[in-house]
């Protein structure tokens, strides 16, 4: 067992009670259930009032999740909202019903929200007029405490002794009515964070890492919306097959077409048009509907009009002049592939071997993921491009101009500095 792994069996015996004599099976783990029931699910402006009012007359910090239909519509929309707060209970709102939630925002502003992985439902949370001021991830708590599993069914076994319902994670949320089913575990979602936040500041108050904890969450909650993806279409599954600038447009051409389609019809652009079929269709070059007909996801199921559609954005692509031809690739941004660096730069590889070392080293000591405890990329960075005088201010401050917080630089800033040293 690794010492991560200690920690987190050395909480869970804390929290459900030790572990039973060796002659005797453990008990099952209760399964948890709502307690109040399923709450009601609020789609008009009177009920969502009712909550509002609710909730702010509520104490303490804000269980917050909210559901995505992923795969299913396009964008990344919330189609449930659940909150829970000692005094307001929890509460269900359907943003399909009530679409403009500033007024619940308002409301908890102020107010410490508790959200599990936060990064990925912050987006659609603004999007309904709900951001946080200040926030309490209990996903990156349980990274930063050296727990091995942070998904939440898992640390809150782990951490408070109850299992929680699975197996509606990946449904059709915006299906209307919702199940009871999927209601419940909608409901559960939010039913022990408090307590589970409540447990994991303790732990790591314990292990000396709840600064570096209130750092992480306060830079997560004070960050600006990701600025648009600039060539979103070069991200298509297979595209490092597409080599000739001709072929490349044929993918940008698709992609931009099934894109269009996709938003207009509110679908997951995947169940539109597979990735795999536009990078078929770029290789190949087809001629005509017919020869479209025969690649790889463009078979008998479809229509003579979607096929003529996919066919006009083939046919788009190869008409245009090459000056108007996309690039083969984007220019990455900062140091090229590591694989690379021994050729490149033999001094920076070496750089780059010690300061890995290193970081690795220590993450193991403070029992965390290394991305946790510094971003690769911030490490190949400044390996790449050192200060041209190595000081213990000047590695500091390149760490910060990278986005290291404050608590990383402390603890990573003076073993670069020996790593960029030494290798030199």
């Amino acid at each position: 067992m690794t010492d991560a792994q200690e920690t987190a069996a050395d909480t869970s015996l804390r929290t459900t009670g030790g572990a039973p004599p060796d002659d005797v099976a453990p008990a099952p783990i209760p399964l948890l259930e709502p307690r109040e029931g399923i709450p009601p699910v609020v789609a008009t402006d009177d009920e969502l009032a009712r909550v509002v009012a609710g909730f702010a007359a509520g104490t303490g910090p804000v269980a917050v999740d909210a559901e995505r239909a992923s795969g299913y519509r396009y964008g990344q929309r919330a189609y449930l909202v659940q909150l829970r707060r000692e005094g307001a209970g929890s509460a269900l709102i359907d943003p399909v019903g009530c679409p403009d939630l500033s007024t619940l925002g308002q409301a908890l502003t102020g107010s410490e929200w508790i959200l599990h992985a936060a990064t990925q439902d912050l987006p659609c949370l603004r999007d309904i007029g709900m951001t946080p001021t200040s926030l309490f991830d209990t996903e990156l708590a349980g990274r930063l405490a050296g727990f091995p599993r942070v998904g939440l069914g898992a640390i809150v076994e782990n951490v408070l002794g109850y299992a929680l319902e699975k197996g509606h994670s990946a449904v059709d949320w915006s299906t209307r009515p919702l199940p009871d089913p999927w209601l419940r575990y909608a409901a559960l979602d939010v039913e022990l964070l408090v307590d589970l936040r409540n447990a994991l500041e303790e732990e790591l108050d314990r292990q000396g890492k709840l600064e570096w904890a209130l750092e992480e969450f306060a830079a997560i909650a004070s960050a600006p919306p990701a600025p648009p993806r600039k060539d979103p279409w070069r991200r298509t599954s297979g595209m490092h097959k597409v080599r000739r600038r001709r072929q490349i447009a044929v993918v940008r051409e698709l992609w931009t077409a099934r894109d269009q389609v996709a938003q207009r019809r509110d679908i997951s652009p995947g169940k539109v048009l597979g990735d795999a079929a536009i990078i078929e269709a770029a290789l190949s070059l087809p001629a005509n509907v017919q020869a479209l007909t025969a690649l790889p996801g463009f078979g008998h199921r479809m229509g003579r009009r979607q096929l003529e559609q996919w066919q006009a954005a083939v046919d788009r692509a190869k008409e245009l002049p090459e000056s108007e031809l996309p690039q083969p690739g984007q220019q990455p941004a900062g140091p090229p592939p590591p694989r690379s660096w021994a050729d490149k730069d033999p001094a920076a590889a070496a750089r780059l071997s010690a300061a890995r070392a290193a970081v690795s080293e220590l993450a193991e000591r403070l029992h965390m993921p290394q991305e946790n405890l510094i971003t690769p990329d911030t490490v190949r960075r400044v390996c790449w491009e050192p200060p041209k005088i190595l000081t213990p201010d000047a590695v500091e401050n390149a760490l910060a101009g990278h986005g290291a917080r404050h608590w990383q630089i402390g603890q990573v800033g003076p073993l670069l500095l020996r790593a960029l040293d030494t290798s030199a």
